[in-house]
């Protein structure tokens, strides 16, 4: 049985709330710019968590991570523009933006002690 790993599951559990959010956006709201450019940075950090755990290298891991965090980033930019243009609900707000905020924590903490080494 694999070890728990923070990184990954959290990335892995917010791509999946992402994902509801923006169906019920797009459903209820007609809304696909905005939600399709949350899909994309809201389920790349899941994917280079991945990647950065199968890397090779000390540099790809690190590289890799350092897209996960832009991505957190960019997913924090998108979740806080779709609530201000009043199209998501203000628990689905908190929910993501405590995961994106909870995920750049977890992954700049990695990236920091990488730096340190």
């Amino acid at each position: 049985m694999e070890r728990p790993n923070p990184a990954k599951d959290k990335s892995f559990e917010f791509a999946l709330k992402v994902i509801k959010v923006c169906r019920r956006v797009e459903k209820e709201e007609r809304e696909y710019v905005l939600t399709k450019q949350l899909l994309r940075s809201g389920t790349s950090i899941g994917a280079n968590t991945e990647e950065a755990i199968g890397s090779f290298s000390d540099k790809d891991f690190h590289y890799k991570f350092s897209i996960a965090y832009k991505e957190a980033r960019e997913s924090h930019y998108w979740i806080r523009l779709l609530f201000e243009s009043g199209m998501l609900k203000k628990d689905e707000y908190n929910s993501l933006i405590e995961g994106a905020e909870e995920l750049q924590r977890i992954i700049g903490s990695i990236l920091k002690t990488m730096r340190n080494k």
